[in-house]
């Protein structure tokens, strides 16, 4: 699983320089604008690849389960062992391109990823799925900043005077597009194909190999410093002014990202237990859909402030469990879709809206840190309350489990609303 992986802001930039050579490809543009331009694509495409290898186990975890005869608690902890290693990968490794280079921290991150494929193929009992999803989060989290910023910069070389916000909107695309695309992917490849627990490993093996080329041949944009700095984590930091405007978007983020845990951990399990669809390509496209809107979402904002996207997102997220509960009570597979679909755009106006309200509030020279304290409230919410509703399945029946943890939800975005008023009055 994976869930809205952050990205920095603001990435420092390297200005294009004109080609010294003056060359030209066939169609009047440098060649070093062409060679960009490529790059932004492939860099992209090798993004997309590494966030959908992230949730390409949604679907298969009821194969796992029936298998081996797990718990919806043992489903839980795998997948709150991923945001454990997407955590600890953000805050050791994750800023460290813009000292060292794009290349030098992407190419290993996709490396660990195919680490984890391997890991998944050769040994597939439970120690091997937990160390194979806290290897490829501990990728993600190497990834996510160092291909954004990498993708915004090959833009600023390939197209100069084109607006930065289509890079941004490509690499969003390509980090929750990727997210949903995955369980698409591997649960058509187990529903059709042969080998459900192996084939989804091997496709996803071979687009990584791509991403790995693509990534080693693609230009770097941001030289080594030198001298080189001191290494540290990164830091979070709360903005002294401001707090509880940056408290209350925290848990936003929290909330949003348990919602979206509950997507790529145990939605599958109650497609099939309480929905009665046992069928895997269906267990991946209601991931895909929770992760298509939430792009779609967060793409069509245009230039709405971060408490104009936040207050329908935070309305959007309270609907969104709502339905679902509504579904499972009712035995109805299109209210669990609808449900599907709300909670992804609740998930990523809320996000989007916390990013944008947390960077207005920090300082520029800490806004990083700032940032970074958002993205670690959202993980703690993809991993904690998950783990509780897994708990919660052990003791009281699945539908019950589920209005329980939706009751959570909604008094965390009444929660959240009431302090986003109150710090707006």
């Amino acid at each position: 699983m994976s869930s809205i992986a952050p990205a920095r802001p603001e990435p420092p930039a390297v200005a294009p320089s004109p080609d010294p050579r003056g060359r030209a490809t066939a169609g009047g543009a440098p060649a070093d604008s062409r060679r960009h331009h490529l790059a932004f694509w492939g860099v992209a495409y090798a993004f997309l690849v590494v966030m959908a290898f992230s949730a390409v186990p949604t679907p298969l975890y009821v194969l796992y389960q029936a298998r081996d005869g797990w718990s919806p608690l043992t489903i839980t902890l795998i997948f709150a062992v991923y945001a454990v290693g997407v955590v600890a990968s953000l805050f050791l490794v994750g800023h460290l391109s813009d000292r060292d280079g794009r290349r030098r921290w992407m190419v290993p991150a996709i490396a660990l990823n195919l680490i984890s494929v391997g890991i998944f193929l050769a040994w597939d009992a439970l120690p091997g799925l937990l160390l194979a999803r806290f290897i490829g989060g501990f990728g993600v989290g190497a990834l996510t900043a160092t291909a954004t910023a990498w993708i915004t910069e090959l833009h600023g070389h390939a197209r100069p005077a084109a607006d930065a916000r289509r890079a941004q909107t490509v690499a969003t695309a390509a980090n929750l597009g990727g997210i949903g695309l995955g369980p698409l992917l591997a649960g058509a490849l187990a529903q059709w194909a042969g080998e459900p627990l192996r084939t989804p490993y091997w496709v996803s093996f071979g687009l990584l190999v791509v991403a790995l080329l693509v990534a080693v041949a693609a230009p770097e944009t941001r030289p080594r410093l030198h001298p080189r700095p001191a290494y540290r984590p990164q830091r979070v930091a709360v903005p002294a002014s401001g707090r509880q405007a940056y408290l209350a978007v925290a848990t936003g983020a929290f909330v949003a990202f348990a919602l979206l845990g509950l997507f790529n951990s145990l939605a599958p399990a109650f497609l099939a237990g309480q929905l009665h669809h046992t069928s895997r390509l269906l267990a991946g496209f209601a991931a895909f859909l929770v992760f298509a809107a939430a792009a779609t979402a967060q793409t069509r904002t245009g230039t709405r402030t971060p408490r104009q996207i936040l207050m329908p997102g935070l309305a959007a997220l309270a609907v969104g469990p709502a339905v679902l509960v509504a579904s499972v009570w009712l035995t109805s597979l299109p209210l669990f879709l609808l449900g599907a679909v709300v909670s992804g755009i609740g998930a990523g106006l809320t996000f989007k809206g916390a990013i944008g309200t947390a960077a207005q509030l920090a300082p520029a020279e800490q806004r990083a840190e700032a940032l970074a304290g958002i993205f670690l409230a959202g993980y703690t919410g993809l991993a904690i309350p998950v783990i509780g509703l897994g708990l919660l399945t052990q003791e009281l029946a699945a539908d019950w489990s589920l209005t329980l943890f939706a009751a959570l939800i909604i008094g965390g975005v009444a929660l959240t609303a009431s302090l986003v008023r109150r710090t707006s009055d």
